[in-house]
């Protein structure tokens, strides 16, 4: 059971995300346009479908029919894929708002099923033994509480990596004092070229009276 839903659905999602990511370098329009379209502002609508598809994920109905149904293991196959490619197109574009929304919603999520997982008396999967399902519920815990911890690093880093930006600006350098003294010095003394120029001497100041 955990290999089911930590190693096969993660890999399905990586698999969707590097899918859209070669299809949006290889040229195709409909995948490099730099233009957000207008049915996915802010990787909303993206987002939402890729929470609707984890959340029927963890229906212990559907990992069973998944395991003697060849048809809901395909649809499961694609609707993995699709969301890979939908976080893929989206997850930049969100911003840390709608990013914390969408993991504010999933991780606790994933986190209250991980824990129906480990406390329930009898197996809630018929596909899988009690101490599989216990051992599922236990990683689907911690790897909720572990993307949490990320995310939130990455985006302390972030966010001081724009407030710096914004004090600074992109690309300047802060002025030393020690290399601009001698300059200040260059300046004041004239430079190596500076040169006197010789006023022409009024002509009333010049000419010598006849005796």
């Amino acid at each position: 059971m955990a290999t089911h839903m930590l190693v096969q659905f993660p890999l399905l999602l990586l698999a969707g995300a590097l899918l859209h990511a070669s299809r949006s370098t290889s040229g195709d329009a409909r995948f490099a346009s730099a233009d957000e379209p207008a049915w996915n502002r802010l990787g909303i609508a993206g987002l939402v479908f890729a929470a609707c598809v984890l959340a029927l994920g963890m229906i212990p109905r559907l990992l069973d029919l998944a395991l003697v149904d060849a048809r809901v293991e395909a649809a499961k196959i694609a609707a993995l894929l699709a969301a890979g490619a939908a976080l893929h197109a989206s997850w930049r574009r969100a911003g840390l708002v709608v990013q914390g929304f969408f993991l504010g919603n999933v991780l606790p999520m994933t986190a209250v099923v991980g824990m129906l997982y480990q406390d329930a008396p009898a197996r809630l999967c018929n596909g899988y033994r009690l101490d599989e399902q216990v051992l599922a519920g236990t990683l689907l815990v911690a790897l909720a509480v572990a993307l949490a911890l990320g995310w939130l690093v990455a985006a302390g880093i972030r966010m001081h990596r724009a407030e710096n930006i914004g004090v600074h600006g992109p690309g300047v350098a802060l002025p030393s004092t020690c290399a601009s003294a001698p300059r200040l010095a260059a300046f004041t003394a004239g430079g190596p070229h500076h040169e006197e120029r010789s006023w022409p001497e009024d002509a009333s100041t010049t000419t010598s009276r006849k005796p």
